[in-house]
């Protein structure tokens, strides 16, 4: 889809700002000048421009809250989900908006720090009045705020929060990502199917609930399947030397070694199994996105024979998706990762779930987020019994220093 690219300089002006918080109603286009339904996904076009207008969901502009760790360690995270999120709106005002008026996202920073996360969602229902929650990001936050979204009836979906509790018993709490068993499941069977895997090692974060939850998803899974585990090692979250547990690993010599951390441990991680000769083939999930970034370039050749499932392929032939990646990486000059893709699909799925429900009543508006049938930058995707995500996996491996596409998988 061709642009202005003249227009791309108002990125700079995306949003409104106080303290560590992030607020913005935008004009631009859109393709075909129809807002999204659950049915089609609006491709992105022009980028966000400062609006100071704040009125309540029954005045000027319908509001919805965003939270995100925007500072911290896992920023990368919520940067690319922020950012993500603001072309969405973009989209969707151009295209007219949610019930005929224009959204204004209000997102503030939680630092990836789950008390952080309660405070800002108390203010964003307390003080803010938004409708609706596009948030958290990471698991342990999301899970925080997911509790008192329940408690208050919010409509809320999290792009990216994996850990399989956070929509258990909340018919109010969507996720557009992967739980965390089922990558664990399907990296699992890809071993044996795909990779012909006899005997498997698994390295994970014992403190992080996203680690382990794919750490033992994948042992049962395996266990079920025939698939040998030949070793277990876990290690305490901010541990910088592995070799410990490599060495044991090397020693099991296992076809494969699942490692379902993220990517700033599998850029040391994998450094460190190079440095020791191991030569199992490394499996991790969609925390490995951005390892790329993180690990030095001299150091790429650790990442050889490694495999990965993720929710989308940059290699996609599919317009919408790479009108999305090209517009992204022109507005805020970074390329986007799946973490940016599960945000403009996250933001575009609760729109339509508003405009579907007519009003913003939450019960309606939660009754129309179950019915989702959207074709998005993931694929398509309709929602299970426990509100998350049914679609195709990607499987995705580095070669030449860049990710590439392997194949699509499906258990």
């Amino acid at each position: 889809m061709k642009r202005m690219l003249a227009t791309l300089l108002a990125a700079a002006m995306l949003v409104s700002m106080s303290a560590c918080s992030s607020s913005s109603s935008t004009e631009s286009s859109a393709p075909g000048g129809e807002p999204a339904s659950s049915e089609d996904a609006a491709a992105p076009e022009e980028p966000p421009e400062e609006d100071d207008a704040a009125p309540t969901a029954d005045g000027e502009t319908i509001k919805i809250g965003g939270l995100a760790p925007l500072t911290g360690d896992v920023s990368q995270y919520g940067t690319a989900v922020d950012n993500a999120v603001k072309l969405a709106v973009a989209d969707i005002n151009a295209a007219g908006g949610v019930l005929g008026k224009q959204v204004e996202y209000i997102c503030y920073d939680e630092k990836g720090d789950a008390n952080e996360a309660v405070n800002a969602y108390n203010k964003l229902v307390n003080d803010d009045g938004v409708v609706a929650l596009v948030g958290d990001v990471t698991s342990k936050p999301t899970e925080a705020v997911a509790q008192r979204a329940l408690d208050d009836n919010l409509p809320m979906i999290t792009a990216s929060g994996t850990a399989e509790g956070i929509t258990q018993g909340r018919p109010n709490v969507f996720r557009a990502c992967f739980i965390d068993p089922f990558q664990g499941q399907l990296m699992a069977s890809y071993a044996i199917n795909k990779l012909g895997a006899k005997t498997a090692a698994i390295l994970f974060d014992n403190g992080d609930p996203y680690s382990t939850g794919i750490a033992d998803a994948f042992e049962a899974y395996a266990k079920e399947n025939g698939l040998e585990i030949v070793a277990k090692e876990g290690y305490q979250t901010g541990t910088p030397d592995f070799n410990s547990q490599l060495t044991t690993i090397k020693e099991k010599n296992p076809d494969v070694l699942m490692i379902p951390v993220y990517y700033q441990d599998v850029a040391l991680i994998a450094v460190q199994a190079k440095n020791l000769g191991l030569t199992s083939k490394m499996l991790g999930a969609d925390g490995w996105d951005g390892v790329l970034e993180k690990i030095d370039a001299s150091n790429v050749d650790a990442l050889k024979d490694v495999y990965f499932c993720s929710q989308y392929s940059a290699e996609s032939t599919d317009e919408n998706l790479q009108s999305f990646l090209a517009t992204y990486k022109e507005t805020y000059g970074l390329e986007a990762n799946m973490f940016a893709v599960l945000g403009y699909d996250a933001m575009q799925i609760m729109a339509a779930a508003i405009n579907k429900a007519g009003s913003t009543d939450p019960d309606a508006i939660i009754a129309a987020l179950g019915e989702t049938n959207y074709a998005g930058l993931t694929g398509t995707t309709t929602f299970d019994e426990s509100n998350n995500p049914v679609r195709e996996a990607i499987i995705t491996t580095v070669a030449d220093g860049a990710y590439k596409f392997v194949e699509n998988y499906k258990m």
